[in-house]
């Protein structure tokens, strides 16, 4: 049974994150985060884990530093001096900001507490970490994507990161961890050319995301080898995870492709080349990972069960709808848009 303490702290976490998007001072901005950041602490800690608390502890100290380092750089860019008027200085202060929210995303490569505290949660709080607490730092950041240079690189070093780090990974939080280091890549540079593919490429990210969580959930999943053997007993479980992994990874003729495919069509029409290049070689090594998990997982056929006595369960039932409902809207978004 769901405790009470957690609905009013799990409102509040969605509505600081809507005050933050929808207020029009940065005040209001960091009111919104500082909200989000004390409410969501509760929801980390269980009293039966040593390791949730520990996790929760990481994600205040960091959060905590990264909304100072917001909340200085705020006050020195209001005060109207001569020293502050330079383009310089406001610069320096603009790039601190940016590296502030950075740092609450967790992208590379401020990404260092990312991994750490996602391993210490449980599915449904990774699900808001990896999901909803990163949409007003996205959204503020928009607000100051001056910075192409500094962007880049910002880009190029999520890419980097995930794809070195998450190669050797055998828990499926890190390698999630990893993998939206990866995405938030990808979202940094449709924010650059057009908000509207972010938020695209955002809600599609989201729900194949999801669909991952509540079969990991449901099963209890939380390591490779609990993966294979869950797997082994139920076929659906494979099917499942399979496709939405690599659609999590942007092949196609998954729905994961068509953010990507979006972002590289507006970054070469924009006279971006060599950006969308660099960043397709670095997500191969991405691709790997996902491609040698999913491989191993089809090449495990021992003691497996017809999919008739899996398939028709409730809670099957309603992953069974979601994942179609993934799997089945690139071809219905393609039908549409060559419609109109």
């Amino acid at each position: 049974m769901t405790k009470t303490y957690k609905i009013l702290f799990l409102t509040m976490v969605f509505s600081s994150t809507l005050i933050s998007i929808s207020s029009y001072s940065w005040l209001g901005m960091w009111l919104g985060l500082e909200i989000n950041l004390l409410s969501i602490i509760p929801l980390m800690q269980n009293s039966k884990s040593m390791i949730s608390s520990e996790a929760a502890i990481k994600y205040f100290v960091v959060q905590a530093i990264a909304s100072t380092i917001i909340m200085s750089s705020m006050i020195i860019l209001m005060n109207k001096t001569n020293l502050t008027s330079q383009i310089n200085f406001q610069s320096t202060f603009l790039m601190m900001m940016n590296s502030a929210l950075l740092t609450k995303m967790g992208t590379a490569p401020f990404h260092f507490w990312f991994p750490e505290v996602l391993e210490g949660l449980d599915w449904i709080n990774s699900l808001i970490v990896l999901t909803w607490q990163k949409i007003a730092p996205m959204v503020l950041l928009m607000y100051n994507m001056n910075f192409y240079l500094f962007m880049t690189i910002m880009i190029i070093s999520s890419m980097v990161v995930s794809g070195f780090l998450g190669v050797n990974q055998v828990s499926l939080r890190k390698i999630l961890a990893y993998s939206s280091i990866n995405h938030m890549g990808w979202m940094l540079s449709s924010m650059m050319i057009m908000e509207t593919i972010w938020f695209y490429y955002f809600i599609i990210y989201a729900l194949i995301t999801l669909n991952l969580v509540l079969v990991f959930n449901s099963y209890k999943i939380f390591y490779l080898n609990q993966l294979y053997q869950s797997m082994n007993d139920y076929s659906m479980i494979k099917l499942w995870f399979i496709t939405n992994f690599l659609s999590l990874s942007g092949i196609p003729p998954f729905l994961g492709f068509l953010p990507k495919w979006l972002t590289i069509q507006a970054l070469v029409s924009s006279g971006m080349i060599i950006l969308p290049v660099i960043m397709i070689v670095l997500t191969l090594f991405t691709i790997y990972m996902y491609m040698r998990i999913t491989l191993s997982s089809i090449l495990m056929m021992i003691n497996e069960h017809p999919w008739q006595k899996t398939f028709f369960k409730f809670d099957n039932m309603i992953i069974s709808f979601m994942n179609f409902v993934s799997l089945m809207s690139l071809i219905f978004i393609t039908i549409l848009f060559n419609m109109t």
